[in-house]
């Protein structure tokens, strides 16, 4: 098959992936524990895909696939969690604008840096100018599109006395990890066989420690009134972010990990940047002006080089 033709699915992801980061953020500002947040929203992956394994156990991995598995594999939703924790945690902290182009950027020059060098059973296809050079211009495109962002202009809170610039190398790993997760999925989903399985081995751990750590924290709780405002497509934020983990373990062996990444990314910024726009889900409504769209523009540009050459 035409790695091309997948293109469409990835980018649906993606889309749906900005959705769930932002029916996140109203999920963590109801339910105010950011470890609560956490586990309502990976509970019904969990659900669902156990849900899926058990109506369709068919295939089963072999004790050969089993035995050639990476020790590392089963851990790529946890890798991937990070980025959605540290959203959580540190987005308040540093600004979406800065949490999301250190994120991304670390995303998908890990994602070429992986691609070059063949790292974790991927195709090393050698350094090529025009795909680093698609990599730079999506990271100018997301400092473009982060420089606009929903308090900007807006009095800073001091915080605990935490300079925010050093939460940067955190951010920075939160985002390569991310990269590195989806391509731990994909081995996990070739060791398994069953996508449904890969996908619920995936998403169990992380589910054991946010519910883990939950326990062990369990304050602050929301209030009643906090539980009240609450709407119902708040706790499916995890679901619709759990899509672009699945088409991770179906595709980015077929198409690469720097194409995979950098369509999820583009329709990531370019999903959000409407959701500000328009003010949906909840979001602060913050125009699209020159610099975003300019931003999204240099996105596209830098996914087109990455995609073809």
């Amino acid at each position: 098959m035409n790695a091309a033709l997948l293109y469409p699915f990835i980018i649906v992801a993606g889309a749906l992936q900005a959705l769930g980061n932002s029916m996140n953020a109203q999920l963590r500002g109801r339910l105010v524990n950011p470890f609560l947040a956490a586990s309502v929203s990976f509970l019904p992956i969990v659900f669902v895909f156990a849900t899926l394994f058990i109506v369709m156990p068919t295939p089963l991995p072999g004790l050969d696939t089993l035995a050639s598995m990476p020790w590392y594999a089963p851990l790529g939703g946890v890798a991937g969690a990070v980025a959605v924790f540290g959203g959580l945690a540190f987005v308040d902290k540093v600004g979406a604008g800065p949490f999301n182009g250190l994120t991304l950027t670390a995303n998908i020059l890990t994602s070429l840096a992986m691609d070059s060098l063949g790292l974790f059973g991927l195709q090393g296809g050698g350094f090529k100018l025009m795909p680093w050079l698609g990599g730079l211009l999506m990271a100018i495109g997301v400092t473009f599109i982060a420089r606009v962002t929903p308090d900007k202009g807006k009095e800073k809170e001091a915080g605990h006395g935490l300079n925010p610039r050093l939460l940067y190398p955190f951010i920075v790993v939160a985002g390569a990890l991310q990269a590195i997760g989806v391509v731990w999925n994909a081995q996990l989903r070739g060791a398994l066989v069953n996508p449904w399985l890969a996908a619920l081995v995936s998403f169990l751990p992380v589910v054991f420690v946010f519910v883990l750590v939950f326990l062990l924290r369990p304050k602050p709780l929301p209030q009643r009134s906090d539980i009240e405002g609450v709407r119902w497509w708040m706790p499916l934020a995890g679901l619709t972010g759990a899509v672009a983990v699945f088409a991770g373990l179906l595709f980015v062996d077929k198409v690469g990990a720097g194409a995979f990444n950098g369509l999820l990314i583009t329709a990531n910024l370019l999903t959000s940047v409407a959701l500000d726009h328009f003010g949906w889900v909840g979001m602060k409504q913050v125009r699209a002006g020159a610099s975003r769209i300019g931003g999204a523009a240099l996105m596209v540009a830098g996914i087109v080089l990455i995609s073809v050459f």
